[in-house]
């Protein structure tokens, strides 16, 4: 789902990002910047170079964590990766993906005089489309050198072996990555890659893993006239995502616990009326799988009345929602984004998920006390007198 009308656009868009952002790694463009401030010192290590040199309008890097393996989408000149290498440590990665060659050396060209000083080397760049992340495309240049093509048939063997290169040997692969990031990326993919972008980044993300994006949104689709112009288009404009679109976008490639992190009041420019400010989003992979009967409950704690998850699971309050057991993973784990407006009601009895049956999750059902409890369940359980506070004092 792409609101915007993009069929009037009708020059190249990798084209011109390609070329502006070769011109930005060359020489710093200010017009690229949307003001950012990042936390801690972590930029203190990082050359100068690549400080002027790396556009963003965002701060995705204060949302990852000890040991986790990071996919900086677009990653320029490498400021977002060197900042995420202090804080991943030693035992976490981080992959900066990018397809423009100037970026790539410049992020390059700073490795090991990084790893030197943080004390250790977590950090690779590649080459590939953001929108197409299991194509190699250091490989496939490769390739080509070695077998130009000049023919129909020569083309058709180009097109296999991008396939042999997906199958055998991919550039990211499926599930392996825990947090994937952008900074002011997204919106610079070709209008009829981006379906497919945000289905990359599903694929590549592990189960319960996430994707913290910061770009530039709008609040009504851009104007012929805007998106038919180059430079805005490689200035982070005419690519905007609007509002909602950007949140739906998450929501249609199967994400759930979407959320608006941050999103900035004043507008980083205003053109034809048409307001655009940066946001960051995050949201989180892991609701797909069977469901499956263990007996859990949950209670949502308030304040609002009844809430819906992504699932259309209605969670009234104070209320016992039966939920199958991967929706009660989801709202309960301690890493969950709703863990902590929930309140867990495990079974009494574990039910091991082979002798689970299905659990149908239409509508919303109040799970009675009997059902977590069982059936059978009629302990008393007394207060031992003698373990009761002495007078006068505070139990």
């Amino acid at each position: 789902m792409v609101a915007s009308d993009f069929s009037s656009v009708t020059y190249n868009v990798e084209d011109a990002v390609l070329e502006r952002y070769q011109a930005g790694a060359k020489q710093k463009e200010d017009s690229l910047c949307c003001p950012t401030s990042y936390e801690g010192n972590y930029l203190a290590i990082l050359p100068q170079e690549i400080i002027e040199k790396d556009y963003g309008c965002g701060d995705p890097t204060r949302y990852v964590q000890t040991g986790e393996t990071v996919l900086d989408l677009g990653s320029g000149a490498g400021k977002n990766c060197y900042i995420i290498a202090q804080k991943v440590g030693v035992s976490g990665q981080v992959i900066g993906v990018d397809f423009n060659d100037v970026m790539l050396n410049l992020s390059r060209h700073y490795q090991q005089e990084i790893a030197d000083k943080i004390g250790y080397h977590n950090t690779k760049f590649v080459k590939g489309k953001i929108q197409d992340l299991i194509l190699d495309l250091a490989q496939v240049e490769t390739w080509l050198k070695n077998n130009p093509i000049t023919s129909l048939e020569q083309w058709k063997d180009f097109e296999l072996e991008c396939d042999r290169l997906r199958s055998e040997t991919p550039l990211i692969a499926d599930n392996s990555i825990d947090v994937v990031i952008s900074n002011c990326v997204l919106n610079l993919v070709r209008p009829q890659d981006k379906q497919q972008l945000f289905q990359e980044i599903y694929r590549v993300l592990k189960r319960g893993g996430r994707a913290v994006i910061s770009d530039i949104v709008c609040d009504e689709d851009p104007t012929p006239e805007i998106l038919n112009n180059p430079d805005l288009w490689s200035g982070c404009i005419a690519g905007a995502f609007r509002e909602d679109t950007f949140l739906k976008m998450f929501e249609e490639a199967g994400f759930y616990g979407v959320e608006i992190l941050k999103r900035e009041t004043t507008p980083w420019q205003t053109i034809d009326g048409i307001e655009f400010r940066s946001m960051t989003v995050r949201a989180y992979k892991g609701k797909d799988g069977p469901c499956l009967e263990r007996k859990q409950a949950v209670i949502y704690k308030g304040p609002w009345k009844q809430v819906q998850d992504d699932d259309g699971h209605t969670l009234c309050r104070g209320e016992r929602m039966a939920v199958c057991d991967k929706t009660y993973n989801i709202l309960t784990n301690s890493n969950s984004p709703y863990s902590k407006d929930i309140i867990s009601v495990p079974s009494y009895e574990d039910i091991p998920l082979e002798k689970a049956t299905p659990f149908s999750c239409k509508g919303k059902a109040i799970r009675h006390t009997k059902e977590t409890k069982g059936q059978d369940y009629n302990i008393t359980v007394t207060n031992d007198d003698s373990a009761c506070c002495v007078p006068g004092e505070c139990c």
